[in-house]
């Protein structure tokens, strides 16, 4: 695993326009392994794009991205994947009418020999990385339409570690979910934390942020107001950043 002084990921100097408009504005971030950081901001603030660059749905105007202290190229998501980044829109991107196991391995099916779908090979790997993420997770062949909203979740997280995630975008995970579910999501975010998987983690929710992420970086009208320590700041702290654009430290400087 990479050194922890290496950040997974550095995004330096991030810059991308549309129609004129500053979208990301000389935007720098970093993600460590084993680190949630959390990006705030309103709709329009730029978070949402500075991760679209990260993932290949966009391509910068300016700036640079380093993966494991390297220069990376991302122009594509292919690009991004071959960097070991995976996206969780909050979509999902699941078939509501296929089980588990198909959506995991969507469009990357096992097959056998003869060149059919090895349904069989298909659940054990499912049931294998389940075991590992969500130990409690029964309903293999139902469909995911049938699930939960934090089961879904783990679907999704489980097609992204299957396929060697290193670094996971979460948009936000925990939308329209209760309790119970957000609490299967953080538990899921733990593990993959322990497992030295670096997240970017995209929320409107400040308690989600405070409860989940180690950083929290906030943006403004493009630019980054501040990336903060969470157990270093309150609510009212990361809702001025929000609001105000203000940074907590701003007066003692």
């Amino acid at each position: 695993m990479s050194n922890t002084n290496t950040p997974l990921v550095e995004m330096r100097d991030i810059c991308i326009s549309f129609g004129g408009v500053h979208a990301v504005d000389h935007v720098s971030v970093e993600l460590h392994p084993g680190e949630v950081v959390g990006l705030l901001g309103h709709n329009g603030a730029g978070k949402s794009t500075l991760i679209k660059i990260l993932s290949g749905a966009y391509a910068m105007d300016s700036g640079e991205i380093l993966i494991n202290g390297e220069k990376a190229e991302i122009r594509n998501p292919r690009d991004a994947r071959s960097y070991n980044i995976e996206t969780i829109y909050q979509t999902l991107a699941l078939a509501d009418n296929l089980d588990t196991a198909s959506n995991l391995f969507l469009g990357r099916e096992l097959v056998t020999p003869f060149g059919l779908v090895d349904d069989d090979a298909m659940e054990a790997e499912a049931r294998e990385i389940m075991a590992r993420l969500n130990p409690n997770f029964q309903k293999f062949n139902d469909p995911v339409s049938a699930l939960s909203g934090g089961q879904r979740q783990s679907v999704a997280i489980a097609r992204a570690v299957y396929f060697n995630a290193q670094i996971l975008i979460m948009d936000e995970p925990t939308a329209a979910l209760g309790p119970h579910e957000t609490q299967m999501v953080s538990e899921l975010i733990q593990k993959l934390k322990a497992e030295g998987i670096g997240i970017f983690l995209i929320s409107h929710d400040i308690h989600d942020v405070m409860t989940l992420c180690d950083r929290a970086s906030v943006m403004k009208n493009g630019k980054l107001v501040g990336t903060v320590d969470v157990d270093s700041v309150t609510d009212d702290d990361l809702l001025s950043m929000i609001i105000l654009g203000k940074h907590p430290h701003q007066k003692e400087a």
